[in-house]
């Protein structure tokens, strides 16, 4: 079947440039870089190369300062050779020219070929049954392994367009609203009941999603020199904190703000696709959009680019009344490679003091993004030590890693500093966006005992490196609970219930859900009592199915949901004036540190 796709290229080049060796030479250039691509993105965050990474423009040339080693040289160099040698062909084999009537009808027959084998339909779903292609759409990273790189991205070309979820109509949502009418009825009568803790007041709502923040302490087999996160372990005993299950490793950051800002769930959507890119591009209620509502003013920080992820227009389709972005700072501290941390806290700080509403704000940092291997770095150095039975490669990248970690953790206790003499309430909500990939082949993970040696996890390895640490601080009296484990689709229903404020649409049926399976991800559930299954459990299928209707009624279908419940929050276009306090026109030039970015969260 990999054949038949490899010639189903090799004629359309053919065709398109007339000589045979040509579009040999292109063809085998084109599938040579698509499996180089897949081969380094595979070895850095565990995921393959998919359709939809052609359509992230200039985030994928952000790779390439992982990938510029002598490893990487000698294989880009074979591929140029393989082109030439191939190029150079064109002048000793034959030319085998056809007819320009052959030409057209053979290179249209191809593409159509491709394209019928892209979408699978019939007559190619069956020719695909019969070669024995079985595709796994639950790993990836198994589904290219058997099928091959060819036939694995042919078979996710379909991906790119959501299938509508079977029974998905307009009596199948009403029968939603009214279950999530039932849950705020409920949650209305519950309020009611209980005193806020914020004495009539609104609270500052601050989620801070620092880039790769991870606890290395979690490693059994390392020891350090001092405690890198101190600040996280002292809230982890006083106040709310637990483990947010990630739906990425290694990077794909905008997925998880995805979930958090909107209440949906990755696990619905094709592997590997990035709903920033590939979907909003329409309003879509999110946390932004809500408080919004409940007169806050709602505003994105992020320490980079606007454009990474499209953020700048994402933000926009949320709700969002403002996006600070890296343009935006005014002479920031860098700290490695990127804005350091203690700047964004100091500019949520000059934020929330200069602002008379109170604010939801969703901070992104960027300090302590990869890559790890650079020990010089900082320019003090790494400080704390590691020890243990580690290659020193894995060492180096590991006392970097920490560095970066243990000032994320200093730039929390500076914004707790500050609100603690503040008398504004103010709630923090501080975690990571997924886990950092330290060396190829989870090499540090594997050198610390954090998982096995072996390629296969298991269900428990698996929770273990999609588990980020989160904690959750107030200057108010609040609960303190401890959360095993919560996916980030869940994190904003969460915090909802803990301030005793009405939760919306996919808010209030994923905080049902989360009662049922608090850990949802495409490839592993966590049940209520801690149980880890690899799909969703017979008792929460139903719960799970109207979940997912919801989110496909929001992204893809007729917003039939609106029509019965939260109308305002469920129709609200994007504000009118969004960003108009930040004049793109007389942005400041680009910091000299850090001259075009390097690496984009």
């Amino acid at each position: 079947m990999n054949g038949t796709l490899i010639l189903l290229v090799l004629l359309f080049c053919y065709c398109v440039f007339g000589s045979l060796m040509t579009g040999a030479a292109v063809s085998s250039l084109l599938l040579f870089v698509m499996a180089l691509v897949s081969y380094f993105k595979t070895k850095l965050i565990g995921e393959p190369f998919f359709p939809w990474d052609i359509f992230l423009k200039k985030e994928s040339m952000n790779i390439i300062p992982l990938v510029t080693g002598a490893s990487a040289f000698k294989r880009i160099a074979a591929i140029f050779v393989a082109f030439v040698v191939l190029l150079a062909l064109r002048w000793v084999m034959p030319r085998l020219r056809l007819h320009w009537v052959s030409r057209i009808v053979i290179g249209v027959l191809s593409l159509l070929a491709l394209y019928s084998f892209g979408m699978r339909t019939p007559w190619a779903g069956q020719w695909m049954d019969r070669m024995g292609a079985s595709e796994i759409v639950w790993d990836q990273k198994q589904n290219y392994s058997d099928n091959g790189m060819a036939l694995a991205f042919t078979m996710n070309v379909k991906n790119t367009v959501v299938a509508k979820p079977e029974g998905y109509s307009e009596p199948s949502m009403a029968a939603v609203a009214q279950n999530i009418a039932a849950t705020q009825t409920a949650m209305t009568v519950s309020t009611n009941e209980t005193k806020t803790p914020f004495q009539g007041k609104q609270p500052n709502v601050i989620f801070i999603m620092n880039e790769a923040f991870w606890d290395p302490t979690l490693l059994p087999n390392v020891k350090f020199s001092e405690d890198p996160v101190p600040t996280i372990h002292q809230l982890q005993k006083e106040s709310t904190s637990g483990y947010l299950l990630s739906p990425q490793f290694g990077g794909g950051t905008s997925n998880v703000e995805y979930e958090v800002l909107s209440g949906n769930s990755m696990s619905f959507l094709p592997s590997g696709s990035v709903p920033y890119q590939q979907y909003i591009s329409k309003p879509l209620p999110s946390l932004a959009s809500y408080f919004e509502n409940k007169d806050y003013k709602s505003m994105a920080i992020h320490s980079y680019e606007g454009w990474f992820w499209n953020r700048e227009n994402v933000y926009k389709q949320m709700g969002f009344e403002s996006f600070k972005s890296k343009d935006h700072f005014d002479s920031p501290e860098y700290k490695g490679f990127f804005i350091s941390d203690d700047e964004v806290s100091r500019s949520i700080i000059q934020e929330v003091d200069n602002t008379e509403k109170p604010m939801f704000i969703y901070a992104v940092t960027m300090q302590n993004h990869g890559p790890y291997d650079d020990d010089t770095r900082y320019k003090d150095g790494n400080p704390i030590k590691a020890e243990g039975n580690l290659t020193n490669d894995a060492r180096k990248i590991l006392e970097t890693y920490t560095h970066g970690a243990h000032d994320a953790d200093q730039s929390l206790k500076m914004l707790i500093d500050h609100f603690k003499e503040s008398d504004e309430p103010t709630v923090i909500v501080f975690y990571g966006d997924h886990l950092p990939m330290l060396g190829l082949d989870y090499d540090v993970y594997k050198q610390g005992g954090l998982i096995g040696a072996s390629g296969q996890w298991s269900l428990e390895e698996n929770k273990k490196m999609h588990s980020v640490p989160f904690v959750m601080w107030s200057n108010m009296q609040l609960p303190k609970q401890q959360v095993p484990s919560l996916s980030d689709s869940f994190l904003g229903s969460f915090v909802l219930d803990t301030l005793q404020m009405e939760k919306p649409a996919a808010f209030a049926l994923g905080d049902q859900l989360r009662q049922q399976t608090p850990g949802l991800l495409r490839d592993l559930v966590v049940d209520a009592s801690g149980g880890l299954h690899q799909t969703v459990p017979e008792g929460s299928q139903d719960l799970v199915n109207q979940y997912r209707e919801l989110q496909y009624d929001l992204l893809f279908g007729k917003q039939f949901l609106s029509k019965y419940i939260d109308q305002d929050y469920l129709t609200k276009s994007a504000l009118p004036n969004y960003n108009a306090e930040f004049d793109d026109t007389k942005l400041p030039p680009t910091d000299p540190a850090d001259p075009g970015g390097r690496v984009g969260s």
